[in-house]
């Protein structure tokens, strides 16, 4: 959830002085978009990896402090939750084999962090809402103790006036339910990808990656299940959406948007409309004065870090300090595997190229149901695609985006090896109809709603690393 700040408490005169800095880095780097200043480096790729460290008896260890000391590894942080963990690589050029070197560096990462878990007698898990979660694990006592974390339940509560969090999700089952802070919101953890957008193309690569959305959430999907209850193919959208929501508690005068959300619309001529939207959309939460210079866009950031679109730009820098956009592409969960996972990125990467190719773009409207409907209903979702056009999304995943995809990592320079490799994957998983959700529903009408037995078979399978749709049941 973004960089630490140095204290929890603050007072009207911090909200104007925040307010002041962050209204004149907004203006500065719509200057900078707007005289081609930003970096034109071709595009970038890495991720990050939330995960849960977990007990023998399957259920969430709040150990991440303890645990963290131990790896000792600069790529590893906390999570809200003191059982959640975040695991990053560095990132590398999207061309040539770059899909394996990444499940390369990823591998090395999560090999030596499952060998720490195990030497402390825990475990860590891939999976975007662990099974075994009950509402009660969700508690302040459970908060990684880092002062942002303090800070954002703080603020979101006094915006929402101190209202209990109301949770309601009908899926194949219904959940509702009433929480007292934030920590609803680590029930989901996620694999997120980010493409660093040279400045020529940030706006269409932007736009794609909504359009992708579908098809990723889809595929990827492995987060049926919460606090008992068979909910979502990917549960973590209307969880993420509902557990930091401050609704109509906020300042009138900001609107009435919400903080985690798909967006408004697309960008239309400049990436920077996203970040003035933040302004006039989103009371800051973390006003927290930074003494770094404006060009370094620290309070933009900070701001920018309290509002979760499922594609959210961010600003970063080269090595050389000029400054670019990067996507962070949010809408898949964690897991099955790390090979699962890198075939999902495969095709966010490919058809976020081929698409922003694309002369039009699909109505944002069917983007937005889209996205919604494959979070809802997986690959058995029915979409409208370009031209209006009605399909069932796993067909017109195999038909059309796979191949799509490939073309998407031909123009960015992948090599044929990589993308007929991990593309693949998908092929057989969609065409033999498993992904991570559909093998937990099936392992439950199997076996009954024993969730530790399925948490601990589904571990033996990621440990093993065999691709989602080969597991048995």
């Amino acid at each position: 959830m973004g960089q630490e700040i140095s204290r929890i408490e603050f007072t009207p005169d911090d909200f104007t002085c925040f307010d002041h800095r962050l209204r004149q880095e907004t203006d500065e780097l719509h200057a900078l978009e707007k005289q081609g200043a930003l970096s034109s480096s071709p595009p970038l790729g890495g991720f990050e990896i939330e995960a849960w460290l977990i007990d023998q008896a399957m259920r969430p260890a709040p150990v991440n402090d303890r645990y963290l000391a131990r790896l000792s590894d600069p790529l590893a942080s906390a999570e809200l939750a003191r059982f959640n963990v975040e695991l990053n690589n560095l990132p590398r050029p999207l061309t040539a084999d770059a899909l394996s070197c990444f499940h390369g560096d990823l591998e090395t990462i999560w090999q030596r962090s499952s060998r720490t878990a195990r030497q402390m007698d825990i475990q860590l898990l891939m999976i975007g809402i662990l099974p075994t979660l009950q509402q009660p694990d969700l508690t302040l006592a459970n908060m990684s103790p880092l002062n942002r974390y303090q800070a954002l339940n703080q603020q979101i509560l006094g915006q929402r006036k101190h209202q209990p969090l109301h949770l309601e999700i009908t899926g194949h089952e219904h959940l509702e339910c009433f929480h007292q802070d934030v920590m609803l919101e680590s029930a989901a953890t996620s694999f997120q990808i980010h493409l660093q957008a040279p400045r020529d193309q940030a706006v269409a690569l932007y736009n794609a990656s909504l359009v992708a959305s579908a098809a990723t959430v889809a595929v990827g999907a492995n987060s049926p299940y919460l606090f008992g209850k068979d909910l979502w193919a990917e549960t973590r959208i209307p969880l993420f959406e509902q557990s930091i929501d401050i609704g109509g508690f906020g300042d009138a005068i900001h609107g009435p948007l919400h903080r985690v959300g798909f967006g408004t619309g697309y960008a239309q001529h400049d990436l920077s409309e996203v970040f003035k939207e933040n302004l006039a959309h989103f009371p800051p939460l973390l006003p927290m004065m930074l003494p770094d210079p404006p060009d370094r866009f620290p309070h933009l950031r900070l701001h920018n870090g309290t509002i979760w679109r499922w594609n959210r730009p961010l600003v970063g820098f080269d090595p050389n300090g000029t400054p670019h956009f990067r996507i962070e592409h949010r809408v898949l969960p964690a897991g099955p595997t790390l090979i699962d996972m890198i075939a999902n990125a495969a095709l966010y990467y490919g058809l976020a190229k081929e698409l922003s190719e694309e002369a039009d773009l699909l109505p944002f409207e069917h983007a937005k149901d889209n996205f919604y409907l494959a979070a809802r209903h997986g690959w058995q979702a029915h979409i409208t695609w370009f031209g209006g056009q009605h399909w069932r999304l796993s067909k017109l995943i195999l038909d059309e985006l796979l191949p799509l995809a490939r073309k998407g990592l031909k123009r960015l320079g992948i090599c044929p090896k990589d993308a007929d490799a991990y593309l693949d994957i998908l092929r057989q998983r969609v065409s033999g109809d498993q992904n991570g959700c559909l093998w937990q529903r099936r392992f439950i009408a199997a076996h009954g709603n024993d969730f530790r037995r399925m948490t601990e078979t589904y571990l033996n399978l990621q440990q093993q690393g065999n691709p989602v749709h080969t597991w048995p049941i």
